[in-house]
């Protein structure tokens, strides 16, 4: 079939030409409309739960909120994992769905059972779904700064003025506020004024909100118009607020001010944020639609942003502080340099070794259209234009003209033995032949090359994300290369091979590799016993370097901004958390390699931002690497900055924004390693933490080590006394009503005012409510007959520890251990630190851990790769079979599968990369160039041989051992020209990628560097070792027909 298609193509060289040119128009509107980023979604598809309870206790949220929705989230359909988080005055609830389930489906499902779980929550508590976004969709943080402006004013500028236009922008999904004040009103009531006036706190909150509403009364007609009726009774300042009468006291009315102070104040705050160590800062952050462009949603808002900036007030500018569009564009920048670079080294090859510049075009010709046709397919099944699926072309490049090479260089041979003046039917018969006659052998070893990836395709979650658009990319262009191959480059050759075509021994280079290599046979055909016992034992001496080396899930991509997330103890007060952050940031900006520090301290109003107070996220953004300081690195510089913020208390973790957040949503862990303890007591597991915390810092690579300290809040419980309350008249209700409203500060109403919205909350004095003692005497509880009882008499209020916050894992009560390293392979370092923990920790009976982030995928995508790649090489061996018919060829080609390891591994050791999963898809990658670059040696090896031993069966006679020797010589060393060139391709066209060092070459230099260590060692197997390896399996065969 393959044949009859290469004839078909030179027959109808227009039509394929056409096709060619139809192809490079839909490439060019697919790769206009691709969308861009730095690297693939990495985050599970999830949903999040978001509910809040202003003013309650972790507790309190984990009973009457977080539980029932857990509980009724764990049967949604295709879940995998339901995590709850608790925290003061709010609760998340994260269901993870099952890869490949579509965002809107998993959401209207949870939405369904949320329906249900909804009437177990109290009254007026309204569980909301957070925004449609990934977990990587903070694309672009801004703060709002003005010299002659306070935070409120700023704060009220981000909230109803920028807040609103930015999320309006096509593709973002929120846009979150934090930091600064957001203004209140608050009604500070007198309790012994109420009382000397006989008004309760609820008569109080009635009047406040019953005096904030305007009513329409239909309309009415005057002088044949029509004039709508409104009643106007919007709460419009404090004056409003002090004028309500609460009641008619002796014929006077009493006002709200005779009772109360009235006065602007910040609501309560639960995250801060601070820019450049200069002070606190008003910031915004826009969140990316699920599924939309990055690049595009950035460029969106920053036009939006730049449309608004006039209509701000004098003064007050807006400053990015993240932007993820840099990264992007830096990363897409590195590719494209590789890929240019790629393809002029693969054209410099052709011309070299053709001496032939139509020749070479051929080639030149196919590559771009070959990268076409993988876009085209990546646009259609909506795979993001991003490092990875980049980096699957750019490994494509180099193997994807192997195929043309070798046909040119065999129609060379066949074109050069013609008459220049030869009929045009003979030169087209030549052209079909010289490319039948390679051309199955060249599309079978395509076919292998495409599919060695296949194990890629069956990686999950994380690994699956990460790594399947450049197994996609890299099967589409080859498997584009692998037809084009067999339709454009015959029709091209019919074209361009015009002429005089230089014989092989007129290419000086050609020539300069036959004399090199024709003394090499004769001793390989001499040693081949010597040869084959060298090579067993290469294979056991590389077990040495294979053992050395370390293992880990990932390499660090340098994403260009670091993340540093220290962590307090709990409880830490707000203004504690500023005056650290403001210390860190300061320290921080003193370094040279800084351009600008953003920390954010606690959460932004947010649904995907559950970050408590104690827990701190400071964006670093590092100048270009030409402004450091000389010999200094990203690892040296994090080594720096951990050593200058030593701070008593404060435990460091470092990492990247994107891999925080990836990391965060995936497994809950932010840092590499992580621990999870379940269980059914909060004491417990803490007692389990700390033990296991102790065990993880004796292991060596430890940097910190961290455990929740799940019991280490403080709380202040009132436990209502039954009989008091009863001797009294009164309820539980009645005495919790006043703890809510007198302590909590209750919101009763909202002011309207233009565009902007603001809260009244009324509450007791600071002073009254400030220590047990003063709540115990001075807040007040009115009885039936119009007394006010202090609040001591009616109830037990004692000072105790409790949660800080909830951690659930599928309804189970659980506690994470987060640990930082350096200096080490994470592999490596698990065992250890799984050997500390089993010997130093004893779990009691209900109680376990589970070792978790990166560990988790490095464990999942090895126990996945264990079985695939052996299936993939089983796969391979068939191929190899279907193309040759012959058990030995097929054998002797597959030994280019462990002797290709070999160069791959020594580079390794030699590099000292760990084994990642980046380095396991290098070396599958690896199998199909090495396998392939076998069959080609192995394909002209056996023409020569059949050709001998057609000459001989012409003549009668039977082939000898000589005759072997002479064919193997022939095959090999006038056919080294084209083993060089695929060779030579292979391994120059991967060093672009090897040797980058833009953003993204971590990945991409520890994919390219076992293909080009392996094909090092193919090269010498190739060249040296088959042609041995022929000659031992054919001389016995001959040997065995002269004996019969």
């Amino acid at each position: 079939m393959v044949s009859k298609i290469i004839e078909w193509s030179v027959r109808h060289v227009f039509l394929v030409l056409l096709a060619t040119f139809s192809i490079i128009a839909w490439g060019v509107y697919a790769v206009s409309k691709t969308p861009i980023d730095a690297i693939p979604d990495l985050s599970d598809v999830q949903v999040i739960v978001y509910t809040e309870y202003p003013g309650q206790a972790p507790q309190v949220v984990e009973d009457q909120v977080t539980y029932p929705l857990t509980t009724a989230m764990l049967s949604v359909p295709k879940s995998k994992v339901v995590r709850g988080l608790s925290a003061f005055g709010v609760s998340f609830v994260y269901v993870i769905f099952e890869d490949g389930t579509d965002i809107y489906w998993a959401r209207s499902r949870v939405l369904e059972y949320l329906s249900f779980a909804a009437n177990k929550l109290p009254e007026n508590v309204r569980p909301a779904l957070g925004p449609d976004a990934t977990g990587v969709g903070w694309v672009y943080q801004y703060i709002v700064t003005a010299k002659n402006r306070t935070l409120d004013e700023l704060r009220s500028i981000q909230d109803w003025f920028l807040r609103y236009q930015i999320v309006a922008v096509d593709g973002v999904s929120e846009v979150a506020s934090v930091g600064g004040f957001q203004k209140t009103y608050q009604i500070t009531v007198d309790p012994r004024r109420l009382q000397a006036y006989g008004i309760s706190l609820r008569t109080v909150i009635n009047v406040v909100a019953q005096s904030n509403r305007d009513v329409g009364g239909r309309v009415i007609e005057l002088t044949e118009t029509e004039y709508m009726v409104r009643g106007k009774g919007y709460l419009r300042g404090i004056s409003d607020l002090e004028n309500l009468v609460v009641k008619a006291h002796e014929g006077m009315p009493v006002l709200l001010r005779d009772v109360a102070r009235i006065e602007l104040a910040p609501n309560e705050r639960r995250g801060i944020t601070e820019f450049d160590g200069e002070g606190e800062a008003v910031s915004g952050i826009a969140v990316a639609r699920y599924g939309e462009n990055a690049l595009d949603v950035i460029h969106n808002v920053e036009v939006k942003i730049n449309e608004l900036k006039p209509g701000l007030p004098e003064g007050v500018e807006i400053q990015p502080v993240y932007n993820r569009s840099e990264l992007i564009q830096r990363a897409i920048a590195n590719l494209n340099e590789v890929l240019i670079e790629q393809v002029i080294i693969v054209a410099l090859i052709c011309v070299a070794f053709l001496m032939h510049v139509r020749s070479a075009l051929i080639a030149i010709i196919m590559l771009p259209i070959g990268v076409i046709i993988a876009f085209i397919v990546m646009f259609h099944l909506g795979i993001n234009s991003n490092i990875m699926s980049l980096a699957g072309i750019a490994l494509a490049i180099a193997e994807m003209t192997d195929a043309a090479i070798v046909m040119i260089e065999n129609a060379h041979k066949h074109l050069s033995r013609l008459d220049q003046h030869a009929p045009a039917a003979v030169r087209v018969n030549t052209i079909i032949k010289a490319c039948q006659e390679v051309g199955p052998t060249l599309f079978f070893s395509l076919l292998i090359i495409t599919v060695s990836f296949l194990p890629i395709f069956a990686l999950e979650a994380q690994e699956g994300r990460m790594f399947q658009p450049l197994a996609f990319t890299k099967t589409f262009a080859m498997a584009g290369g692998a037809l084009l191959s067999i339709t454009l480059v015959p029709a091209l050759m019919l074209l361009l091979l015009r002429g005089r075509i230089p014989r092989e021994q007129d290419n000086p280079l050609g020539k300069l590799l036959i004399r090199l290599y024709q003394p090499v046979i004769p001793w390989v055909i001499k040693w081949k016993k010597s040869i084959l016992v060298t090579t067993i034992l290469v294979l056991g001496v590389t077990i040495y370097p294979a053992l050395k080396l370390g293992t880990e899930f990932m390499p660090p991509l340098n994403e260009g901004t670091l993340l540093y997330m220290p962590v307090t103890l709990p409880a830490i007060s707000i203004t504690k958390a500023t005056e650290i952050l403001q210390t860190q940031n300061k320290i921080i900006k003193n370094f040279p390699e800084v351009a600008s520090v953003f920390g954010k301290a606690g959460r932004a109003n947010t649904a995907t931002d559950p970050a408590p107070l104690e827990m701190t996220e400071t964006i670093i953004n590092l100048k270009p690497e030409s402004e450091w300081r000389p010999d200094m690195t990203i690892d040296k510089l994090i080594a720096e900055l951990d050593q200058a913020l030593q701070i008593p208390g404060v435990a460091n973790a470092w990492t990247m924004p994107i891999k925080n957040r990836t990391d965060m949503l995936a497994t809950g862990i932010r840092t590499p390693i992580g621990i999870k303890v379940f269980g059914n007591d909060l004491g417990e597991i803490e007692k389990l933490g700390k033990q296991i915390e102790a065990a993880i810092r004796t292991v060596p690579g430890t940097t910190s080590a961290y455990a929740e300290r799940t019991t280490g809040g403080y709380y202040l419980d009132i436990e209502p006394d039954r009989v008091a309350l009863a001797r009294y008249g009164l309820a539980v209700g009645d005495l919790l009503e006043v703890i809510t409203i007198a302590l909590g500060g209750e919101t009763v109403t909202t002011t309207v005012e233009g565009r902007e919205r603001y809260g009244v909350t009324v509450r007791y004095p600071r002073e009254l409510r400030s220590d047990p003692q003063a709540i115990a005497t001075q807040v007040l509880v009115p009885a039936m007959n119009g007394a006010m009882i202090p609040l001591g008499q009616l109830a037990q209020i004692k000072l105790v520890q409790g949660p800080p916050s909830i951690r659930t894992e599928n309804a189970l009560l659980a506690a994470y251990i987060f640990v930082d390293i350096r200096g080490r392979d994470i592999g490596g370092y698990i065992a250890d630190a799984q050997k500390a923990v089993l010997e130093q920790v004893e779990f009691p009976p209900g109680y376990y851990a589970t070792w978790s982030g990166q560990f988790e995928y490095m464990e999942r995508a090895t126990e996945k790769l264990k079985v695939v790649v052996p299936v993939t090489l089983l796969i391979v061996f068939i191929l190899i079979y279907l193309n040759f018919n012959r058990l030995t060829e097929t054998l002797i080609v597959m030994l280019s599968v462990p002797f290709s390891l070999v160069g791959g591994i020594w580079l390794m050791y030699w590099l000292d990369y760990n084994i990642s999963i980046a380095v396991a898809v290098g070396f599958i990658g690896l199998v199909g160039i090495a396998a392939e670059s076998g069959m080609v040696m192995l394909e002209f090896l056996d023409q020569a041989l059949t050709e001998m031993q057609e000459k001989r069966q012409a003549t009668g006679e039977k082939v000898t051992i000589e005759d072997l020797y002479f064919a193997v010589t022939e095959g090999a060393v006038t056919r080294i020209r084209s083993v060089m060139m695929t060779i030579a391709g292979s391994i120059l066209g991967l060093l672009p990628v090897m040797l980058s060092s833009g953003t993204g070459s971590e990945l991409t230099r520890r994919i390219a560097a076992p293909m080009v260590g392996g094909m090092v060692s193919a090269t010498i197997l190739t060249l040296i070792i088959f042609p041995a390896i022929y000659v031992l399996v054919k001389e016995i065969s001959i040997r065995r027909s002269f004996k019969t």
